[in-house]
């Protein structure tokens, strides 16, 4: 994963609201949303802003000519059906696009509604979620087969890669139980040797449950339980959202949609949740910079130093990094300004070796 790029695979089966979701994230109908499975077939791919409050603020105080959130990418990968792995429907073409992304949101139908119709002919969340991690599980299992067959020959005359051998076996192993990767435990040497296969079993996964209107604003049914006990058991997180909601959300004016979600009684959209939770379950965060230019967020992974930090703006810095300026959000609005927090001594300049803190507002020196 890029430092500075999230992409997110939305999957699930047809039918289950993805393309719905899809349009809300994008704010607009760029996906097809229609009652019949492979309605998407090629993915749609769209640049989401994230939400970040800080960003006006600091840019009011700087009166920045513009503002630059962090972004996420999020693909709408066409429903996957049983027999994927093997081409049923389409699905290695699916699959091979579930590989490019970081981090997997599996979208779950948990609402009934008669005039939408359901590939498996009925509502069982949990069934459906079998389906689709038995897929992602097969299509992991010919993967690596085809890896231990190629590293066996290639051993022959090369012994260091017997080690790998070893390692893709373990998983071979694992996987013939239909175990997902996620639930196997290597050491660090392990993982170092298996970082440039893109298992799907292996990626981050959100659950994020899909409920009617009816369900608001808890968003809680018996089905979406169902979903919350396999996801901790998986150690996953789970967002429950109302995708239609969020579909009519996006066509209102900011305060409208304000007020509709307070008339309902929620707090913030799922679609805010679930760019938050990809963050969060991809340890991302965020420091920001501000000038009369701009303000920007900068993603960096959490443990990110200055001096990588410095890298995600451009190379240059990193190479001719010499130290950082660094406020913390906080200071800098109760000083309003970079100068009265250095008299105030809660600017503090920092090495290249300083870890950077989510919030942190920096100013970079450089050769």
């Amino acid at each position: 994963m890029s430092k500075s790029k999230l992409t997110c695979g939305i999957v699930g089966l047809p039918n289950v609201g993805k393309s719905t979701l899809f349009n809300a994230l994008i704010k607009k109908k760029q996906a097809g949303a229609s009652n019949y499975p492979f309605c998407t077939i090629d993915p749609n791919v769209g640049i989401v802003d994230v939400p970040d409050p800080r960003l006006e603020v600091l840019a009011q105080l700087s009166k920045s000519e513009k503002v630059i959130p962090a972004s996420i990418t999020f693909v709408d990968i066409a429903g996957l059906v049983k027999g994927a792995a093997k081409g049923e429907g389409l699905g290695n073409q699916f699959l091979a696009h579930i590989r490019e992304t970081d981090l997997i949101i599996h979208l779950v139908r948990c609402f009934e509604d008669d005039n939408i119709t359901h590939v498996e002919g009925k509502i069982n969340p949990l069934s459906d979620i079998e389906v689709i991690h038995l897929e992602l599980t097969l299509a992991d299992l010919q993967m690596v087969e085809n890896i231990v067959q190629k590293l066996k020959r290639q051993a022959k005359g090369n012994k260091a890669l017997l080690s790998t051998l070893d390692v893709m076996q373990i998983i071979q192993s694992h996987l013939e139980k239909n175990k997902p990767l996620s639930l196997l435990e290597l050491t660090d040497e392990e993982k170092e040797k298996i970082k440039n296969y893109h298992f799907l079993t292996d990626k981050k996964m959100i659950y994020v449950t899909n409920v009617s209107e009816e369900n608001l604003p808890e968003m809680e049914n018996h089905y979406v339980q169902q979903v919350r006990d396999r996801a901790q058991k998986e150690k996953n997180i789970l967002i429950p959202i109302c995708a239609k909601l969020e579909e009519e959300l996006v066509s209102l004016e900011i305060n409208e949609a304000q007020e509709y979600l307070k008339a309902l009684g929620l707090k913030e959209t799922g679609l805010n949740r679930l760019i938050q939770a990809s963050f969060d379950t991809l340890e991302l965060i965020t420091f920001l910079t501000t000038g009369e230019k701009e303000t920007r967020a900068w993603t960096i992974p959490k443990g990110s130093l200055a001096q990588e930090a410095a890298g995600v703006i451009h190379t240059d810095l990193q190479k001719g990094f010499i130290r950082a300026e660094v406020i913390r959000y906080e200071d800098m609005i109760a000083c309003q300004s970079r100068a009265k927090a250095k008299e105030q001594g809660k600017v503090h300049f920092e090495g290249k070796d300083y870890l950077v803190q989510d919030g942190d507002v920096i100013l970079f020196y450089h050769n």
